[in-house]
């Protein structure tokens, strides 16, 4: 059983399906399956992307290293809507960023993040890798390696990673187990070279699973095969 996770999650899931902004019943959705393993005092931070509000190629016009900072901004106006979620459910979390100041954001440091952990609080990580040119998988795969996690959990709608999009292709194939190697050379897409680059260098496997399937996320973390394992090809 995982006793310290970090959880990715798409700006997606806070709009639902093909719509763009805030959905409190999206918020609702995810509360519910984080509430469902914290009794198991598992240790748990989150990256969420901000795909809800705007994507790169919107933006283009203004230039990457601008648009990536306007999204970077996107992660942390998500994380405190999350954050505001999780409080109004009991969940005593904090969001924790480089890049902000505002009031109801604490700075990132080490000892921050130890200290939540220790008073039982969820970890909100926004504002990206505090540089622009990365994506928030690799955001995710950083914080991961820094808080010690011994698993990336990418929460998806999908139930894990296939060789092509199983909605458009009957004869993808869904693999149970990948090694890092494989899955830069097949080129999924359901993370960026760089975050597997990161992971596999300091042992962190990933896990693609579908969030959206209540109780997945407490039965991954109970130990039952959820999903799809990525992993350095030396253990799992």
């Amino acid at each position: 059983m995982y006793k310290r996770v970090l959880l990715k999650l798409s700006g997606e899931v806070l709009s639902g399906e093909g719509k763009k902004g805030l959905d409190s019943s999206m918020g609702d959705v995810i509360v519910d399956e984080i509430s469902k393993v914290l009794e198991m005092k598992i240790k748990i931070g989150i990256v969420i992307g901000a795909g809800n509000l705007f994507r790169g190629e919107e933006l283009s016009y203004v230039g990457s290293i601008n648009a990536d900072q306007i999204g970077m901004l996107g992660t942390v106006i998500n994380s405190l809507y999350l954050l505001s979620a999780l409080k109004k459910h009991g969940i005593d979390s904090v969001v924790l960023s480089k890049i902000t100041n505002l009031p109801s954001i604490e700075n990132l440091t080490y000892d921050a993040v130890e200290r939540a952990f220790r008073e039982n609080k969820v970890v909100i990580f926004a504002g990206g890798t505090s540089n622009p040119l990365f994506t928030t998988d690799t955001a995710a795969a950083l914080r991961a390696a820094e808080m010690n996690a011994e698993v990336l959990i990418k929460g998806t709608k999908v139930d894990g990673v296939y060789s092509k999009d199983p909605k458009k292709y009957n004869d993808a194939k869904k693999f149970e187990k990948l090694t890092f190697e494989e899955a830069i050379q097949l080129n999924l897409t359901v993370m960026d070279t760089s975050a597997f680059a990161l992971c596999k260098s300091h042992s962190v496997p990933i896990i693609v699973m579908n969030f959206f399937e209540k109780g997945n996320f407490l039965k991954l973390l109970n130990g039952e095969k959820v999903g799809t394992i990525i992993f350095d090809g030396n253990t799992h």
